[in-house]
């Protein structure tokens, strides 16, 4: 019997959660709202009683966790979430569910987790380098050198969603929330009227408005990665997230932006692609962060 492996993505909306069998077959993948507002001992108790269910039932060997916040991978723990999961910080899975099922367990950020997804089996695979960019509330970051994460020193390297652009942060400038927010102020409606898909859907149709913001987002975002391609020179950089769909739209108008911000020794040595696993890639890279670090 193949071995099985616990795979779980905790994400501030929705926890996936699946098994892996160690050819990296997904063999199940199933979801559950996370109800974050309820705190991080709820989450936690829910992400338990997935593992004790699966533990109880199938041929479990190993305890793969993609989550939100900052994570210090070494020992498990979530040494920083935001007021969207009350009380997750010191949360540590992999301490307490070591012991608790006595077998192993890994824990890695949900961004870095993608990066590590796209790096093994995606759209960087067989690269040197590659910078993950995932858009959507805000902008998450994750740098892979030959198949291994940067972490940074205080396990917060590449929050690239924080620097500083334009006297602001790049993720008030470049995420889908900023788009949102600035078209529907641009459109004088209020931004709960409308979300990534209606914007392009009008752009398409040719809405002005519409067209011209997509076209302010991705200069934005094309400043930023070419910022942070002058410090890491990636072979890639891997574009995820909700509109990040729209690789047909995009892709030229963000190609074009970045002609203007990047010399063209490293324009012309930096691929630009589109992340190819979306609903999945969490738990897909829990996984194989999880072999690497029980190597």
């Amino acid at each position: 019997m193949k071995k099985q492996y616990v795979c779980i993505d905790i994400g501030g909306t929705m926890i996936k959660y699946g098994i892996i069998e160690e050819d990296g077959n997904i063999l199940e993948a199933n979801e559950t709202e996370t109800e974050a507002f309820k705190g991080g001992k709820y989450i936690f108790d829910k992400v338990k009683n997935i593992c004790e269910d699966y533990i109880l039932q199938k041929n479990i060997v190993g305890i793969c966790i993609s989550t939100a916040g900052m994570v210090n991978a070494d020992t498990g723990e979530i040494i920083y979430a935001n007021e969207s999961i009350p009380n997750y910080t010191c949360i540590n899975y992999k301490k307490s569910f070591e012991k608790l099922f006595n077998i192993p367990c890994e824990v890695e950020n949900d961004v870095n987790c993608a990066g590590i997804c796209e790096s093994y089996v995606g759209a960087s695979k067989n690269t040197h380098s590659s910078l993950c960019l995932t858009i959507g509330t805000g902008i998450g970051g994750c740098i892979i050198i030959n198949n291994k994460v940067i972490n940074g020193f205080s396990n917060s390297g590449c929050e690239v969603g924080y620097m500083n652009i334009f006297n602001d942060t790049f993720q008030n400038i470049a995420s889908t929330t900023a788009l949102v927010k600035n078209t529907a102020n641009a459109l004088n409606i209020n931004k709960d009227e409308i979300n990534g898909k209606i914007i392009f859907e009008k752009a398409k149709q040719g809405d002005k408005v519409c067209i011209e913001q997509i076209d302010k987002l991705c200069d934005n975002l094309a400043y930023g990665i070419a910022n942070i391609c002058y410090v890491i020179n990636p072979e890639t950089v891997v574009l995820g997230g909700g509109i990040m769909a729209q690789k047909d739209y995009l892709y030229d108008k963000i190609l074009d932006n970045l002609k203007k911000y990047l010399i063209e020794p490293i324009l012309k040595n930096t691929k630009i692609k589109f992340a190819q696993y979306k609903n999945n890639a969490g738990m897909i890279g829990a996984y194989y962060n999880f072999l690497a670090r029980q190597k």
